[in-house]
């Protein structure tokens, strides 16, 4: 059983190595894809926590500016990085990466105000 267990262990290492090594030189597109991926769902994980951390700080008015300014966020980064057409519906990832990390940036200092002093609810929309 321990064997097994050791290989699967260094299996997972090994594909985990060359994803990582696939992303240092793409070889096409998918590969492209592929690592333009892991860093979009590492910016949207970044973004929620923020969002996370951030909620938990306001008060009712607070939380109420917060979700409206992400709300409309949300709408915008659709907007400008997706669209549909008779081929079928498209994601330009780089573009929702830029701005969801824009956005998770924007989150982290309205926390550190908060945190310093004072959250300012005009501040969060």
């Amino acid at each position: 059983m321990n064997k097994i267990l050791i290989a699967l262990t260094l299996a997972f290492a090994a594909h985990g190595a060359l994803a990582n090594s696939a992303c240092d030189k793409p070889k096409n597109d998918f590969d492209d894809l592929y690592c333009l991926d892991k860093v979009y769902l590492q910016a949207d994980k970044d973004l929620n926590d923020a969002y996370g951390k951030l909620v938990k700080q306001l008060d009712a008015d607070g939380k109420a500016a917060l979700k409206k300014g992400q709300l409309a966020w949300i709408s915008s980064r659709n907007t400008e990085c997706s669209w549909k057409d008779n081929r079928g519906f498209f994601v330009n990832l780089d573009c929702a990466t830029r701005m969801t990390t824009e956005r998770a940036q924007f989150l982290v200092e309205r926390l550190r105000e908060c945190t310093s002093a004072g959250c300012m609810n005009s501040k969060l929309q």
